[in-house]
């Protein structure tokens, strides 16, 4: 397959917008960065009265998991609150990242004494986050849709600012380049792209990611599965192996993260969890059987830009696990990193899609990081059987005789098929406070 300039440009224009930095969970910080943006409309600093409008989804990824630097508070109202006030939203995803345990204690009595309301948007639109900020004779809102800082509306006083409209396919990359990937193209570019031009942004991501996956194999953090499952390894409950240990080290960036960890990481398709699984396992095998850095970053890079590629089948938010569109490019990178054939890489996808297909997304929380450990173990079994001539056939449930009629299927199992589903995860959600 031969590529031209501009379409490498495209592909790489793709994997920047979708492969960036955040620290904690994107949801929370989704509403800090609204928030903020509000605050830096509104000319009355003196906010009486804040007025959260949140999407079900949003709600859901909100409720459960700890806010970076705030103390381990969990919450809509937190996260809003130190968007603005001390928020910097020029940051994007690190807005709150340089909160200190003095300015929570503003933050605290903001809560306190101002009038917050949250109220649950009915809204088809998955992601979605509106915040108005009331002074005493002045206001403002911010609206964000569909992406995790995609302002779609600017209002003070009233008057509107910013108008802008978009749906569930938009992105700063024009859809029409997205619709061009595949898993052949990602497969024959990975292998070929001149290493210079993704080499920088895959170190961050080994760099990052490690960070994050280390802290949470030495620390105390949700239910702490990579650590538990490193330590079973090391008792010789589970075997001292590459699959055990690639589980233990993804599980564990979720574990830190999920609990607050300030440590920024790389996200794919706006989810930190999506970006350390996608990444994670990968690393620890390449650590564990001596794999050609050079080989390492192609296998991410051919790893990130397959779950982009499914995820914009599923997605932004949905009640299917996004860390299944990971674990599956994972399986895929394995065969990869391997030097194994194309033919190979889609039968591992299919195997890990035909798996684990049925996880439900509940919230981000501590369990996000189990989820994590069940789907790379799937990918190392999708890509053991890929190598043993076993896969999936079409016809077989929801796997397709062609690979990109799965991911196809996938997205209208996902935005179709789940759509109770994701009703009924969130009625549930309301109810156990």
């Amino acid at each position: 397959m031969n590529f031209t300039s501009e379409q490498i440009d495209n592909i790489l224009d793709i994997l920047h917008e979708e492969v960036v930095p955040a620290q904690g969970c994107t949801e929370p910080i989704a509403i800090a960065y609204t928030a903020a943006k509000a605050m830096q409309i509104i000319e009355d600093k003196d906010i009486q009265k804040v007025v959260i409008r949140a999407s079900g989804n949003i709600i859901k990824n909100v409720k459960s998991v700890v806010v970076p630097n705030s103390g381990g508070l969990v919450g809509i109202e937190v996260s809003a609150v130190m968007g603005i006030l001390h928020g910097d939203a020029n940051r994007d995803l690190m807005v709150i990242s340089d909160i200190t345990p003095q300015q929570m204690e503003d933050v605290k009595e903001f809560i306190k004494q101002k009038d917050i309301e949250v109220v649950h948007e009915d809204t088809p639109t998955k992601l979605f986050v509106e915040v108005e900020l009331h002074a005493k004779d002045t206001c403002s809102s911010v609206q964000i849709k569909h992406l995790h800082t995609n302002i779609t509306q600017i209002k003070r006083d009233e008057k509107i600012l910013l108008q802008q409209p978009c749906n569930d396919k938009v992105f700063n990359t024009p859809l029409k380049k997205r619709e061009k990937l595949s898993v052949r193209l990602i497969y024959e570019l990975a292998k070929i792209i001149d290493i210079k031009r993704i080499e920088p942004l895959m170190n961050k991501v080994i760099d990052l990611n490690s960070k994050i996956a280390h802290e949470g194999l030495s620390g105390n953090y949700g239910v702490n599965i990579g650590k538990v499952i490193q330590e079973h390894i090391e008792n010789g409950f589970y075997g001292n192996d590459v699959r055990n240990k690639a589980a233990s080290f993804a599980a564990a960036g979720s574990d830190a993260r999920m609990s607050g960890c300030a440590m920024p990481v790389m996200t794919t398709s706006g989810s930190g969890n999506q970006g350390m699984a996608a990444s994670l396992a990968l690393i620890k095998y390449a650590q564990e059987m001596n794999i050609e850095h050079e080989q390492l970053i192609r296998a991410l890079f051919f790893s990130h830009l397959c779950t982009v590629h499914i995820k914009t089948n599923v997605g932004r938010l949905s009640a299917y696990c996004g860390v299944i569109c990971s674990a599956a490019a994972v399986s895929g990178a394995l065969c990869f990193i391997n030097n194994n054939s194309f033919e190979m890489i889609s039968h591992a996808i299919a195997n890990t899609l035909g798996d684990v297909s049925g996880i439900i997304c509940d919230g981000a929380k501590s369990s996000c990081a189990m989820k994590i450990a069940t789907t790379i173990y799937a990918a190392f079994d999708s890509y053991v059987l890929s190598t043993h001539g076993q896969y999936l056939h079409g016809g077989d449930g929801i796997i397709a005789q062609d690979i990109e009629q799965t991911l196809k299927y996938i997205g209208e199992l996902s935005n179709e098929g789940m759509k109770i589903t994701d009703k009924v995860i969130i009625e549930i959600m309301n109810k156990n406070v």
